[in-house]
Order: C-alpha cells, then structure tokens, then sequence
C-alpha cells in the first residue's frame, strides 16, 4: 500500500515529541522528594533513557513510580501521559490529559485525547470544543479538521462538516486528505451524488492510494454497477498487485454482493483519519507523533484493517520486532489481512533469533495453501539467510513455477534463487537464474555486478563480465559493495595497484565491514604496503567476520599472505 509523501512542514508537528524526548523536568520547588532522593533520581534516569531507547513500558513503568514520589510535578505528568499514548494504554493516559489542559489550556496532545475520547463517547460537542482549543500548525490543522468534520456528521449536519473541510487552507499535501474524507462523510450520510464525485477525485489524484481507490469502488458498487467497481479496483492491482483487501472486495463482487460503505459511523471516520495521518508521519520520520495517531486509531478503532499493520510496521523500522510481534498476533482471523501479518510475524520471529519457530510457521501456512507466494517467499528468505541454500533454491522454484510468464517484477525470484544455486555449488543453475533475472531487468546493478564477478573468478568471459561490473559501480557508485566487487575483480585478475583504488574507495563508503577491510589488506600486501595490510587485517578481525573468515585472518597476521592463488587468466589460456 502506497502512503503519501509529504514535504517539510511535517516537520513542525515532531517539536512537540522532541520536546517530550530532551527535556529534562524542573526541579525548581525546593520541597520535590527529586531533589534530595537518590533511589527516585535514579527512576527518573532510568525512565529517561528507556524513552532514548523508545522502550516504552520501562519508561512508563518509571514514570508511574516517579508521580507517586512527586505528585505535584507537572511535567513528569506530560511525560507519562505522551509514554502512555505512545505504548498504547490510552485509556490510563485519559486522566493525565485532564490534568494537563489545567496547567497548558491549549496542549495539543492532551486536547487531541480528549477530542478522541469524546467521539468514542459520541460526545461530539465535547470534541469539537477539545479541538478548537489546540495548538495548532500544519499538522494540528488537519487533524482537528477533519476529527470535527467527522464529528458534525455524528451531530446530524455532515453537510457543514464537508464545508468545515473545504475551508480549511494549506499545503497541497492536504488535497488528499480533503477530499476523502469529504467523500467519506458524505457517503457514510448517504449523500449519493456528492459522495461519488469526491470519492472519485479523490481516487484519481493517486489511483495507488488503497483507502481512496477502495472507497470509490464501493461506491460505484452501490451506485453504478459492479463492472465500474470492478474495473477501479483492476486499476489499483496493476499498479499494487494482490491487495488482500482488493482480492477479498473483488470476490464479494463476483459473489453478486454490494459492498457497504468503507467508513460508517464518526467512530470510524476518526479512526480512519488517525491512521491516515498516523501512517503518513511514520514514513517522513515522525515516529512518535505516528505512534500516538496510531494508538489513538486503534482504541477507537481495534479492528481497524491497517491501523494494526501499520503500528506493526512502524515498529519494525524502529528495530523492536518483538512489539511487532505482538501486534500481528491481534491481527483478527476473519481479516483477509492475517495470513500477511503471519508472514510479517515469521520474519520477525527470526529476527529476535527464533529461527525453528519462523521457519514451523511459515511452513505451516505453506502447507494451508501451497500457492501461497508471500509465504514462500519468506521462507525462501529464511533459508538464505542461514546459509541453507539447497532449502533457498528450492523454495524459490516453487514461487517460480506458478509464474507462466515472468517480468520484469519477478527479477528478484531468479536472482535470489541464482544466489543460492551459486552457494549451492550448481554454477550451471546459477547462471541460467543470473541471466534469466538479466533478461527480466537488464540494467539490474546487483544481478550485473553478480554474474560478472562470478564469471572473473572462474576466468571466464572475462571482458564482458568486466564491463558489467564497471556498469554497476557506474550506476551506483556510492554502493560499497559493488565498488569492492570491481576492486576485487582487479585483484583476481593480478592488477593490484587498480584493486588499492577501488578498494580504497569501498572502504570509505562502507568503513565497518569487514569482507571489504580484508580485501584491501590483501591489496596492499600485494603492492608492498604490508605494514598497511597488516592494519587492515586486525581491523577486519576486530569487526566480528564471518566464522569462517576469521581464522584466515588471524593467519595473515601472523604470517602474511602466502597461501594466496594465483591470477586468473582466461579459460582458453588456462587451457593453454
């Protein structure tokens, strides 16, 4: 699902959680047990640095300690209420934001909670006055907006919660937003005709954007007829294929069924708002502002069909699989949604090192559906991730076999199973997998620099293999990986003082790894710099190298480079 991109001013709206992250508490009242108690200090550094280190229930479990010793303090009451949003317990986090807008009448997060507790509530008045009394910028603008748009349709007047939207002025990025939930508001008031006009600007200012191109052709379902539906959502999977959420509204379709309006109710609707914008912020950088928005979404919203994913995803890009985990695991059963968080769960299983557990996972739904690709893939990826590369191989060729005409999309399949067959030591394998994925995407510049390096270190076609490895460094040049591929190939074919440049360069760009670091130690033992050499090896060996590296490099340590082969020439001369 595309998400859309939007420009600088998103930055404004992450002061506030900058703000929340390094700003210490005052200590100004003589009579604070934080002054002279060293065991409460200590919680309040400990609840500090689990904030640094986003582990958000450690630092609400300090936080909650630290009110207790200080009650008064009004600013640890601002932290714990933003840590309690961010992990989700959003319903202890109510009270503190009632405490807050006494001491900051205009706090914008703690007003956000309110307005979203009162829609949970249908209180609608209630919100709308939570909302008017926010701060505000660019990002505050449109939430309160169409949070209160959202709220007139609850108060019978969904008419003069579209013209509240279309008052609203800003960015450009906010035509989107405008205009579907304009769409939203009006068909969930059965305002037909208005409804199917904005809905469908909406879908056709971005035709990859799921919600906008699903809630038009829901319309046109009801509307229209279902071939109009049809042909939207036919539109939408040539650009995203195999939505489930588009799989699972097509079959609807076909079955002879209308499908109901995406949004229903003002509950919904700002839900729906807050993980629109929730996701937004997650991919421009504002992780715990979209934390906040996503919670908020789920709570009055638990079933919500991406509110969950997204919230899982965003944990994931903040290195926490283990929260990802979690949230997969609530992921409803009835959601055409769950087989995808069962795969997304399997990787991240194996990311927090539960291997057996991934692997008997993706494997069982496998067997449930044998054709199903994303958990192939997975699998497959599981497989080459710890070196069992005729299990990669294999998987890999069951996706590859429910493929009847490959393009240009199906690339990666061949160059992954190419990878593996090569590591497998089925060279002729993994050549016909390297040029099938070359075929597929000929410019590809991790398939050119693959397939040429591999042909220079067999000593074979080693002119076109050296172009497309230069082709690669050429298309990136800032890939340290490639540029050690062709500084490498230099030293494999005994041009030395070429392989120093090159993997000189590869060094820079990619300074902590340790293949590279150990390549250039060879280089310049091979043009006499052996005192350099021998500071590139124990550099290399102190950068954790694969097991089986490293006893090679403690041996060149110890006794220099003697055991290396000799160029390679072309076949035929090796023939010769």
């Amino acid at each position: 699902m595309k998400i859309l991109c939007f420009s600088s001013p998103l930055a404004i709206a992450f002061s506030f959680c900058a703000a929340l992250a390094t700003t210490a508490p005052a200590f100004a009242r003589e009579d604070s047990p934080l002054i002279n108690d060293p065991s409460v200090a200590g919680s309040f550094l400990s609840a500090r640095l689990a904030g640094s280190e986003r582990d958000t229930d450690a630092a609400v479990t300090y936080l909650r300690a630290l009110m207790k010793a200080d009650p008064r303090n009004d600013e640890l009451v601002e932290r714990a209420f933003f840590a309690m949003l961010v992990a989700g317990e959003v319903e202890e986090a109510m009270p503190l934001a009632e405490r807050l807008v006494k001491v900051d009448r205009s706090h914008r997060i703690a007003r956000l909670a309110l307005a979203t507790r009162a829609i949970k509530r249908s209180q609608y008045q209630t919100a709308r006055t939570n909302l008017s009394l926010s701060v505000r910028g660019p990002i505050g603008d449109l939430t309160a907006t169409l949070l209160a748009a959202w709220t007139m349709l609850g108060s019978g007047n969904p008419k003069s919660g579209v013209e509240m939207i279309d008052r609203l002025q800003g960015p450009d990025w906010y035509a989107a937003f405008k205009d579907l939930n304009a769409g939203l508001i009006l068909d969930a008031a059965g305002v037909k005709k208005d409804a199917g006009k904005r809905l469908e600007k909406a879908a056709k200012m971005d035709p990859a954007t799921l919600r906008a191109v699903d809630a038009y052709a829901r319309w046109q379902s009801r509307n229209m007829d279902k071939d109009a539906a049809l042909a939207t959502y036919a539109g939408f999977d040539k650009l995203l294929p195999r939505h489930p959420l588009v799989t699972a509204a097509v079959a609807e379709l076909e079955a002879g069924k209308t499908l109901p309006p995406l949004i229903r109710t003002p509950q919904e609707g700002a839900a729906e708002v807050l993980y629109g914008l929730g996701a937004a912020l997650g991919r421009q950088g504002g992780e715990d502002l979209a934390l906040v928005y996503l919670q908020l979404s789920l709570w009055l919203e638990p079933d919500h069909p991406l509110a969950g994913l997204t919230l899982a995803d965003l944990y994931e890009q903040m290195k926490q699989p283990e929260k990802a985990i979690t949230v997969y695991e609530k992921v409803p059963s009835s959601s055409p949604l769950k087989r995808n968080a069962e795969v997304q769960m399997a990787i991240n299983l194996d990311t927090v090192g539960k291997f057996d557990e991934a692997r008997k996972h993706l494997t069982a739904l496998v067997t449930a559906d044998p054709k199903d690709t994303d958990a192939l893939v997975a699998l497959a990826g599981l497989y080459r991730t710890h070196k069992l590369y005729g299990e990669c191989a294999a998987t890999y060729g069951k996706v590859i076999s429910q493929i009847k005409e490959p393009g240009r999309s199906n690339w990666t399949l061949f160059y992954f199973r190419g990878i593996c067959n090569e590591r497998n030591k089925d060279w002729p394998a993994a050549e016909a997998d390297l040029k099938m994925a070359l075929k597929l995407y000929p410019d590809q510049p991790h398939v050119l620099n693959y397939l040429g390096y591999s042909w220079v270190d067999q000593g074979k076609n080693l002119d076109p293999a050296m172009d497309m490895i230069r082709k690669a460094v050429s298309l990136r040049p800032d890939d340290g990986y490639i540029v050690d591929s062709l500084g490498w190939a230099y030293y494999r074919l005994g041009r030395y003082d070429d392989a120093v440049t090159e993997l000189e360069r590869a060094v820079e760009l990619k300074p902590q790894d340790p293949v590279i670091n150990d390549h250039l130690g060879d280089a310049y033992w091979k043009v006499g710099r052996k005192l350099e050499a021998t500071f590139q090896w124990a550099h290399a060996r102190d950068m954790k190298p694969e097991p089986e590296d490293l006893p090679k490099i403690e041996k060149k340590l110890q006794s220099g480079l003697e055991d290396d082969p000799a160029p390679v020439k072309k076949a035929e001369e090796q023939k010769g």
